[in-house]
């Protein structure tokens, strides 16, 4: 990626954001999957220049036998809808940023979330690994590119290799697996940077292929 897009910039003050109609042409659909309580409302909240819109409600004891929440016992509140945010790459160009509901029961809204996006960030849980295969498999079903961050939590640094967690979940050598902390503001830009890199590395190709 050239010097004008490699890095993404801090978040503005309010007084100071260009309005988005004269701030950029080329907006960018991001959408955020994974498993229930992986850290995606808090990615998209990290990184996104304006006030997040989260559709966050309190878990009641209907979720009871049907959220598995086994290894997220303090998550107290769920995405029941999406999670919007948006960041800007340059002038020109602007990401949006849609952060995916986890549990099983609004998988259904997925597809629609995948409609008219560019790719897609995985984030993986190493605790729960197997709660990603639907959001690669649906991903692949779409043929929508993506990229896999594993979100490293408190004493998870060395849990499992990325190369270890790359043959768990079958990915291909092409599909970009990385570290990442999701509450951390700059180790969010990174991953989408590398998503945005990946984006330009298969369009390249394309444009190769005769």
């Amino acid at each position: 990626m050239d010097s004008a897009t490699s890095e993404l910039p801090p978040a503005a003050e309010p007084s100071a954001r260009t309005p988005l109609g004269r701030a950029a042409d080329t907006g960018l659909k991001i959408v955020v999957v994974g498993g229930f309580g992986v850290g995606k409302t808090t990615l998209v909240r990290s990184v996104s220049e304006i006030r997040p819109l989260n559709t966050e409600e309190v878990m009641t004891k209907a979720g009871v036998g049907v959220d598995e929440t086994s290894a997220v016992a303090r998550k107290s509140t769920t995405t029941v809808a999406f999670d919007f945010g948006r960041i800007s790459l340059n002038d020109r160009m602007v990401l949006y940023l849609f952060g995916a509901p986890g549990q099983e029961r609004f998988w259904f809204l997925w597809d629609r979330l995948f409609s008219g996006t560019l790719g897609a960030v995985v984030l993986v849980d190493t605790r729960r690994m197997s709660d990603s295969w639907y959001a690669i498999d649906r991903l692949e079903h779409h043929r929508t590119p993506f990229v896999v961050a594993v979100n490293r939590f408190d004493g998870d640094q060395a849990a499992f290799s990325l190369d270890e967690i790359r043959q768990a979940l079958s990915l291909g050598e092409h599909v970009p697996l990385i570290d990442c902390d999701a509450r951390v503001r700059s180790s969010g830009k990174h991953v989408l940077i590398t998503l945005v890199d990946h984006l330009r590395d298969l369009a390249k190709a394309r444009e190769r292929t005769p």
